[in-house]
């Protein structure tokens, strides 16, 4: 067990994080800029609280799955091996690289698009969008961020990270900081995740990382923000019923599965990307 705590991080991190909204929204309305809108906030504040009592259901279990796994399945235990300061970089960056992967699913597994399409309905860019996360999100993590306590990461140091890590994804949601620098090359600065929200054909499914962009520059998805960035996705849902966004997905999703009897074509509409489509449809 680890001196820091989530609470401790959430203690400093939410205070921070609540002048960062008020600053963003004071600077909005002093140069009329128009960062904010009512009826999206309003959208991400219903997102939110979903998305808050689905943690508070599943966020104990979790954790006492990874424990588990941890405990009884781990091919190691990081934290014999290495200094404690090692284990805090090596933890972070793992965290990172896991969170990569299952974003970069979460854009190309319709099933779970079906989930975090949720996030990217906004037409906006602020630091409130940062909140704007899906009620299923917490349910479809857990798979993902199971491979790190089964690499011998201790789920107590994880949770701690990762808390810390999550804090910093809302610095990348706004359009107030433009970009900084040398930090370009390695962090995922606002002008990276903006291009990430961002509907432009160039910027579709590009910078997916959450603390680092070196994975994106690895992996092949990386883009610079270089035109205007259109927020939202690129066919606008109309809507800010966080009821309406949760279903929307999945009704396209059964409603597909239902209009094919053939087992495979079903299978390609649930694990198959966004924007799969049958054989017989694509002309071959």
């Amino acid at each position: 067990m680890t001196e820091v705590t989530s609470a401790t991080v959430y203690a400093v991190g939410v205070p921070i994080i609540v002048l960062m909204i008020a600053a963003e929204a004071a600077v909005s309305a002093w140069k009329s800029t128009r960062y904010y809108d009512r009826e999206d906030t309003l959208g991400t504040l219903g997102m939110l609280s979903g998305n808050i009592v689905m943690a508070g259901l599943t966020k104990g279990s979790a954790f006492i799955f990874y424990l588990y796994l941890y405990e009884s399945f781990s091919l190691l235990k990081v934290s014999e091996l290495i200094p404690t300061w090692a284990v805090w970089v090596l933890t972070f960056v793992a965290i990172d690289l896991n969170f990569y992967c299952y974003h970069r699913c979460s854009h190309r597994v319709r099933s779970l698009w079906a989930i975090h399409m949720n996030h990217h309905c906004s037409e906006e860019m602020n630091f409130t969008v940062a909140f704007r996360q899906a009620w299923l999100g917490p349910v479809s993590k857990i798979p993902f961020f199971a491979a790190l306590p089964l690499l011998g990461f201790d789920p107590t140091i994880t949770l701690v990270a990762g808390v810390a890590s999550t804090l910093w994804g809302v610095v990348g949601h706004t359009r107030w900081i433009e970009k900084l620098g040398p930090l370009e090359w390695v962090l995922n600065t606002p002008s990276h995740h903006r291009v990430h929200h961002g509907s432009n054909p160039e910027y579709i499914d590009k910078n997916y990382g959450n603390l680092l962009i070196i994975w994106d520059r690895l992996f092949g998805t990386f883009a610079e923000e270089r035109a205007s960035v259109q927020f939202g996705l690129v066919t606008r849902v109309g809507t800010q019923n966080p009821i309406t966004l949760t279903l929307m997905g999945w009704r396209k999703i059964f409603a597909d599965m239902k209009s094919t009897s053939k087992l495979n074509d079903r299978l390609g509409y649930f694990f198959g990307p966004p924007d799969w489509r049958p054989r017989s449809e694509r002309g071959g």
